[in-house]
């Protein structure tokens, strides 16, 4: 019974595993401090691995509120 309730506490139980937003546009945005491809912020992409299910269900949760990323205009050099 013990290793059900630490499985359940854990996320352990969950058959699907979470889909990382990455989208391998890895900038981080010096002013909001957010990833430009995935809106994380650094601490949450270097967590991400190691978090638990129920962490990145809630990383997932709080991205749509995060403000768009800025259009870069001009010409990269």
């Amino acid at each position: 019974m013990t290793n059900v309730i630490v499985a359940t506490i854990t996320g352990a139980m969950d058959p699907q595993p979470v889909r990382s937003p990455c989208t391998n546009v890895c900038r981080i945005d010096a002013r909001t401090g957010l990833c430009e491809g995935c809106r994380r912020t650094v601490d949450e992409i270097t967590r991400w691995p190691l978090a638990s299910q129920a962490e990145q269900r809630a990383i997932l949760a709080a991205l749509p509120g995060r403000p768009a990323p800025r259009k870069r205009l001009g010409v990269r050099w």
